[in-house]
């Protein structure tokens, strides 16, 4: 069962992004089924899949997004690596079930993958300027 993109009250739920570019997802991380491992996160919340998220030392990644009511309660995307065994995705998927950030506390368990990435990768590309004409 997929859950529903919004609530019967129009919230919208928490959400997961998971990192599958050159590192995270494929045979650098071995022993895990990166597939297997999405589709366990999609029974919880929304997935989406990303192309590298530039923080490649921490792959697996999985990024957990709060919902409309945990946002508005406080909570942050929090950025979780080494996700790299089905414990792990069993315990992101039940804090996510549980409300996720600013609704349900961070298990303990979950803090030793937690890390916060360079600011880089939290914001995209970096965009240089077009130069202005010349003076």
């Amino acid at each position: 069962m997929t859950p529903a993109e919004t609530s019967r009250d129009g919230a919208v739920p928490c959400r997961v992004v998971v990192c599958r570019d050159c590192c995270c997802g494929s045979p650098k991380v071995s022993g895990v089924d990166h597939e297997a491992q999405a589709l366990r996160l999609a029974e919880e919340a929304p997935v989406r899949i990303t192309d590298c998220l530039d923080v490649c030392a921490q792959a697996n990644v999985v990024v957990v997004q709060p919902s409309s009511v945990g946002r508005a309660a406080g909570g942050r995307p929090v950025w979780l690596g080494l996700v790299n065994d089905s414990a792990a995705t069993e315990d992101v998927a039940a804090w996510v079930r549980a409300g996720g950030p600013g609704l349900a506390a961070l298990p303990d368990i979950l803090d030793l993958h937690v890390f916060t990435p360079p600011r880089r990768a939290r914001t995209g590309p970096l965009v240089t300027p077009a130069p202005g004409p010349a003076a």
